[in-house]
């Protein structure tokens, strides 16, 4: 299907940022945007690019008032070339579309909204910063703009992609975040949503978020919703903890996120020699095993931190140091492998780096 492009008037374009080092996350939207509509009886159809900015929506659009919406998240990077690098796309979409059908929004052709993306970065290509550290954040996302007030799924939904220029999604960098462990809320129960990337989810983390930010942490340790002491997630990221023989974090099992960068991790770790175990970690076995110096690491992962190390974890009003507050050597390999593997400076033995512009 022809994707027509309507680039932005002369003069109306917006500037890049000039100074890469302050670019934060998600601050700076570039010039273009993918637009895909959704009726029931026509399907998917009208794909376009045309100028960023705000939607028409009407007041009574079903997301506004029953939350049907759903995203996901990846990155382009600079390569050592000036190319431009996506880091396992088509992997993204594909989680976009499980997320889609956990919220009843129909399938949507994945094969369209990568080419879609594709010409998008091709028509913004010079938004992709070149700064270590730096990439250009992708964000599709699905939201119902069918105007009805009644609950069902909607008949009419928009799906569109938005670029944005990003650095470091905390401004600790790569230096160790602070997290507390949450006994009080939960993000997500059996039978639920937490497996989807909607927002819902993280509208529910924020109470707990501020709390901990008002303690002085950076984020959040999520304990399960039934017994609350099997370890979950953090609010954005996945949690990995290398105890003395082996590299663990919890198992996939419908109440957190699949993250692709989860998954990128623990290949890399277990072609690294390490052993990786997806198993049930409580938070006592933790604590236990900090306080008896087998908890060597612990580090989050995800798309916007790519690994974030934790050098202190709050529990019950105490704080554990994790190797002394500082990133230990195992989430600075991986690290490092990551980025080099993502940007084109290091090799890619899975196939998971796409030249794209």
């Amino acid at each position: 299907m022809d994707i027509p492009v309507q680039l932005v008037k002369p003069g109306m374009a917006r500037s890049k940022p000039a100074d890469e080092s302050k670019l934060g996350f998600g601050i700076y939207p570039s010039n273009h945007m993918f637009l895909l509509d959704y009726q029931t009886g026509l399907g998917w159809h009208s794909p376009r690019i045309v100028p960023f900015g705000p939607f028409l929506m009407n007041p009574a659009a079903m997301v506004l008032h029953y939350g049907q919406e759903v995203f996901d998240g990846h990155k382009a990077y600079r390569g050592p070339k000036g190319e431009v690098v996506l880091f396992r796309p088509k992997d993204n979409l594909k989680r976009l579309s499980r997320s889609a059908e956990r919220l009843c929004i129909p399938p949507f052709p994945e094969d369209l909204v990568y080419q879609g993306m594709i010409k998008l970065i091709q028509v913004d290509r010079d938004w992709t910063p070149s700064s270590p550290g730096t990439s250009l954040y992708v964000r599709p996302t699905i939201i119902a703009t069918e105007p009805h007030l009644g609950v069902r799924p909607a008949e009419e939904l928009l799906l569109y992609i938005i670029l944005c220029p990003v650095g470091a999604y905390y401004p600790e960098g790569f230096a160790p975040v602070s997290i507390l462990v949450e006994e009080s809320y939960v993000r997500a129960a059996p039978g639920g949503v937490g497996e989807a990337k909607t927002s819902a989810n993280y509208a529910a983390s924020l109470k707990a978020q501020v709390e901990a930010h008002d303690k002085g942490y950076t984020q959040v340790l999520w304990l399960d919703a039934v017994e609350r002491r099997f370890v979950e997630e953090v609010g954005t990221m996945n949690i990995v903890f290398k105890f003395k023989d082996e590299l663990v974090t919890p198992p996939l099992g419908g109440t957190i996120l699949p993250g692709i960068t989860r998954d990128s991790v623990l290949t890399m770790a277990r072609d690294m020699g390490i052993k990786v175990s997806e198993r049930p970690v409580t938070i006592g076995e933790v604590v236990d095993k900090a306080k008896s110096g087998e908890l060597e690491e612990v580090f989050g992962v995800g798309t916007a931190a790519v690994i974030s190390p934790v050098g202190r974890l709050g529990y019950r009003g105490q704080d554990l140091t994790i190797r002394g507050g500082e990133a230990g050597p195992l989430a600075q390999e991986l690290f490092q492998k990551l980025t080099d593997l993502q940007s084109g400076r290091g090799p890619d033995p899975y196939g998971w780096r796409e030249v794209v512009a």
